[in-house]
């Protein structure tokens, strides 16, 4: 194994190719819905495939490529942050280098951070790292054997991902591009005053993330899905007057958004704030693995290939180059403000200080979330509400000091700066939380560590480079909630960025004096009866548990997100359950886990083709705006509306409804295909 390649010209040049894809993939479909994918499986598939055509390719080459692509799915999550410098009207655009230096100080900050985590948290850890497990599959039977039957399988993996992208890719120009069949449909009613609604949304990729975050956490976004409109949002609708005239689902978004929203922000900002607190032993028993290689770095003690880490030195010299960066990033940020050098630098340390302690903590409660539910599933939004508002408060305290808050300009200013901080945080909260799930691959195959942290350090900069001018592209083709280039552009087809509208509301909030407390603290007290229920039930051994950091999403994602999330959940129960109890099959033979890697691969097909067509779309409108043209170029509405007549919407809603379902049943039919070979 010690001659095999690994980290190597050609697979750094294709990680940094699919790096540049996935990252515009994600931020595209995170701005949509609010949730990013794992890239770690489709690129180890993607570099086999590729690699296969050159001499020498290993294993251990594979996991490098995958390892560094996989940045994308993650370092991309810090657009839950970054468009709100601009719903506040700090920011017109993104500006390339301020927005590349804290993306990829932050990210590489994460990597360094989470090193000392890898003997606690892979190594000694009887955490399951879905994802990490999954693509280490991937690459064994790929890579392990040259024989007939390994190599049809690994041409069948990437035949999957095709069929999945393609089909999405398909559906998304019908959905987007030519408009002629709907996202999502919704049936409201009223009992009473109170507004109820039977949701539906159609999205593939959300679809697709469902079944990868499994039925446990589908069904606990279900619950926080009932929570909010089954009981908050009737509730509240029943003890109020709203205009009679307006419609059903604009008064009970518009309770959702202003009251509703922020019981789902206080049920993730306790479920982060647990989860830290169960994180503290290993994080210090991880510290002390890290400084005690400082005493034997120098010894004659031959350390294992795959034991070796990046050197203490190495980590210290990069992370001091790191924040260095970030310094001088933040005073750019803040010397705009006109505010005095002194009040600058005060401001620049007290914030670079705070994202470099929170985001260590932070490091380590990602980590652990990503090896029990995946990276999909880890809580990077509760992570930026609690971030954004303690580092909202504290700059509070100091604006008041010195008078930086007694002017408009001056709150406004204060609140960027609170989520500019907060950007650096979920940068380093990212890629830690991806970090380990690559080295848990790595442990697997029997790669060398310090290798893999030198990939995924490439990777950072590489999907940094790439976020700013996607965002860029992106606003100026959709648009972002209360953030609208021109004033005749299609509100329907509006980017939600449904995190970043949350944690800009949160932060205007706290320096107005205006945040909605009452709502958040009923959300604490909420999350703190989820976590006992839970707890109750991992004591009693049960199969089920009540994650409340999926129970927070479901309170504060609309329903047309969350219900196909649920759906692909309920897929993967009845697929997972076909194959055990109708042909006898354990989760541990062989055939199962062909199942699942086949349907696995087909949902990460399914989330890259309506994800990458989402930023084809967005370039193709943005080429039409600028040369005078609609902002739908590519629209069949109007012919649709003419050919069946009537209600359009319906038409449109029940095309969708109709495409939706045929693609389900052939998403359980091609995966349980692969029981019969």
């Amino acid at each position: 194994m010690n001659n095999l390649r690994e980290l190597t010209l050609r697979g750094i040049i294709l990680g940094a190719f699919i790096t540049v894809i996935f990252t515009a993939s994600n931020v595209y479909l995170g701005l949509k819905v609010g949730l990013t994918f794992s890239s770690a499986i489709p690129a180890a598939v993607i570099s086999m495939a590729v690699l296969r055509f050159f001499s020498g390719a290993t294993i251990l080459e594979n996991n490098m490529v995958q390892t560094q692509a996989s940045a994308a799915g993650t370092l991309s999550s810090i657009i839950f942050v970054l468009p709100g410098l601009l719903m506040i009207g700090y920011w017109q655009s993104f500006p390339f280098w301020l927005t590349l230096a804290v993306c990829a100080s932050g990210g590489m900050l994460g990597v360094l951070f989470s090193i000392p985590l890898r003997q606690v948290m892979v190594v000694r850890s009887s955490l399951p790292y879905p994802e990490g497990v999954a693509a280490a599959e991937i690459l064994k039977a790929g890579c392990e054997s040259d024989d007939t039957q390994e190599s049809k399988a690994n041409h069948d993996g990437l035949k999957d991902i095709i069929f999945g992208g393609v089909i999405a890719a398909c559906v998304s120009i019908l959905t987007n591009g030519f408009r002629v069949i709907s996202d999502g449909t919704a049936y409201w009613f009223t009992q009473g005053k109170s507004i109820f609604q039977i949701p539906l949304g159609f999205s593939l990729a959300l679809l697709s993330a469902g079944y990868l975050v499994g039925i446990i956490s589908g069904i606990s976004i279900l619950i926080g899905n009932i929570i909010a409109w089954g009981f908050a949002i009737p509730i509240l609708s029943s003890t109020m007057d709203y205009d009679p005239n307006a419609s059903l689902a604009q008064t009970a978004m518009g309770i959702w958004a202003h009251d509703v929203r922020f019981i789902g922000a206080g049920t993730l900002a306790i479920a982060a704030m647990w989860t830290l607190l169960t994180l503290i032993k290993p994080v210090i028993e991880g510290l002390k693995i890290s400084f005690g290689s400082f005493k034997s770095e120098n010894s004659n003690t031959k350390v294992p290939r795959t034991e070796q880490d990046l050197s203490p030195k190495t980590i210290v010299m990069i992370m001091v180059a790191m924040l260095v960066i970030l310094l001088g990033t933040f005073y750019s940020f803040v010397s705009d403000s006109g505010v005095s050098t002194g009040v600058a630098w005060s401001l620049v340390f007290c914030s670079v200080l705070f994202a470099f302690i929170i985001g260590f903590l932070v490091a380590a409660a990602c980590g652990y979330m990503a090896g029990l539910v995946g990276s999909s599933a880890s809580p990077i939004s509760g992570i930026g509400i609690v971030a954004v508002t303690v580092i909202s408060l504290l700059l509070l305290a100091l604006g008041k000091a010195n008078g930086l808050l007694d002017t408009v300009e001056g709150s406004n200013f204060a609140t960027a700066l609170a989520l500019f901080t907060t950007s650096a945080i979920l940068a380093i909260a990212t890629i830690s939380n991806d970090n380990l799930q690559d080295l848990k691959t790595g442990y697997l195959v029997k790669a060398t560590p310090w290798r893999q942290q030198v990939a995924l350090l490439v990777g950072c900069v590489v999907g940094a480079v790439v976020i700013a001018p996607v965002l860029d592209i992106l606003y100026n083709a959709y648009g972002f909630t209360g953030a609208m280039p021109r004033a005749d552009m299609d509100p329907s087809q509006v980017l939600a960025a449904p995190q970043a509208t949350l944690m800009t509301t949160i932060a205007k909030g706290i320096f107005a004096d205006k945040m909605e407390w009452t709502m958040i603290i009923i959300g604490l007290a909420l999350g703190a009866v989820i976590i006992i229920i839970d707890l109750v039930l991992g004591k009693n051994n049960c199969k089920f548990r009540l994650p409340a950091l999926a129970v927070g999403m479901g309170i504060y994602l609309p329903p047309v997100i969350t219900t196909p999330i649920f759906i692909g959940a309920l897929i993967s129960w009845f697929i997972r359950r076909h194959v055990t109890k109708s042909n006898g099959h354990s989760p541990d033979s062989e055939n199962y886990r062909r199942v699942d890697r086949k349907a696995a691969l087909i949902a990460s097909g399914l989330i890259v083709g309506e994800s990458l067509v989402g930023v084809i779309m967005a370039v193709v409108i943005v080429i039409s705006v600028s040369s005078g043209g609609s902002d739908a170029p590519m629209s069949l509405a109007p012919w649709l509306g003419s050919l069946f007549g009537g209600d359009l919407d319906l038409v449109q809603q029940l095309l969708g409804l109709l495409v939706f379902v045929v693609i389900c049943v052939a998403f359980v039919r091609r995966a349980l295909s692969a029981l019969k070979k």
